[in-house]
């Protein structure tokens, strides 16, 4: 099993859970983040004072899949997260050891 960990922009989300849906990848989590890579965050205006933004709201979405799942789930984010523009975001993937439902008692792939 693997953990397929992605940061992207907040308005891609629902077009990536879309396409893992159509690959039939129905669970996740979804957490609200802030954070910068190559971007590093911009300058705004406010009341005639301009300050920095460091941090640039983002999407963290985790999933678990199979192993031969991974290569599938990596394109479907790739492609429905991908803007063009600098800050479109990063897909991580590690290893998961094991995986249990706690409703059912079901463990590893049986429980994804």
């Amino acid at each position: 099993m693997k953990k397929i960990e992605a940061v992207i922009k907040p308005f891609k989300l629902d077009d990536v859970r879309e396409a893992l849906s159509e690959i039939g990848i129905t669970g996740m989590t979804v957490t609200e983040v802030k954070g910068f890579g190559r971007q590093k965050g911009h300058t705004e205006l406010y009341r005639g004072a301009e300050y920095v933004v460091d941090f640039l709201p983002k999407v963290k979405l985790e999933i678990v899949v199979s192993v031969d799942r991974v290569d599938a789930s990596i394109e479907a984010i790739t492609t429905a997260a991908r803007t063009g523009k600098i800050g479109d975001g990063k897909i991580f993937v590690s290893s998961v050891e094991r995986a249990v439902r706690i409703r059912t008692g079901e463990q590893d792939n049986e429980a994804l």
